[in-house]
């Protein structure tokens, strides 16, 4: 079991319901007013779009709010700002390599923000190129168990382009190439499963293994550079395991 998607999906819960509500909120739209510009406002001709409207959805992000932004990234209602898309590359504390993936419209603020978080908190940057190779790109999407078993879920994807399906404690995880991502959704959809978020994300090749301390650490910098309005995600390759996991929550 990867420690660092449980705890990404832990997190992600908390997310909800904690203080960093309006941050995930804005975070959100930003990546349907992103989608919406890139590709269109109509959800059924627009994967991307669909899958961020979805996620959105799913963390209670108010249906006006949704509205709106997939109006201004059309250029239907004014106030769209002009976002790009920029990667920074680092190592936190232990060699844990990580990748930062910033959605922002002031690249300066962007650079200065990740920096900032990265040296204050044991971590330091790293040349373009030097990190990424540790990621492939996949497609990740997250089903609540509920009812259902691996091989249900295993079933309705296998045919799609699914690779593995991980199970992470309440939910499922399942993994293919970033180009299956919507035909792995999709099968999910027509085999009535519900799915909790899809995304083409950055998954280690090989992961540190930390303790109790390391991982502490590795949090610690992670929420740093998460507070960033311009930071959108955050990939990096450690290892938690559950006993590890059960001392940072506790």
């Amino acid at each position: 079991m990867s420690g660092h998607s449980k705890w990404a999906t832990t997190k992600h819960k908390k997310a909800v319901i904690d203080a960093k509500r309006g941050k995930l909120f804005a975070k959100l739209i930003k990546n349907i007013e992103v989608a919406s510009r890139t590709g269109g406002a109509d959800l059924d001709g627009n994967p991307t779009l669909f899958d961020a409207v979805q996620k959105a959805k799913k963390s209670s992000v108010p249906n006006k709010n949704i509205d709106s932004a997939i109006k201004r990234g059309a250029g239907l209602e004014a106030g769209g700002a002009d976002y790009e898309t920029i990667m920074y590359e680092g190592y936190g504390p232990n060699g844990v390599a990580v990748l930062i993936e910033c959605l922002t419209d002031n690249r300066n603020r962007a650079a200065s923000d990740v920096r900032v978080a990265m040296t204050r908190n044991g971590g330091s940057m790293a040349d373009p190129g030097s990190v990424s190779y540790l990621f492939n790109r996949k497609g990740v999407v997250i089903v609540p168990k509920g009812e259902l078993t691996e091989d249900d879920v295993l079933g309705a994807v296998l045919d799609a382009g699914a690779e593995e399906v991980n199970d992470l404690g309440e939910s499922f995880e399942v993994l293919s190439e970033a180009t299956d991502l919507v035909a792995v959704r999709t099968a999910l959809q027509e085999a009535g499963i519900d799915y909790d978020s899809a995304d083409a994300n950055f998954v280690p090749t090989m992961q540190v293994e930390l303790d109790e301390e390391g991982a502490r650490k590795i949090f610690k910098l992670i929420d740093a550079l998460e507070d960033s309005d311009d930071v959108q995600n955050v990939f990096a390759n450690f290892d938690v395991s559950d006993d590890v996991m059960a001392k940072v929550d506790a």
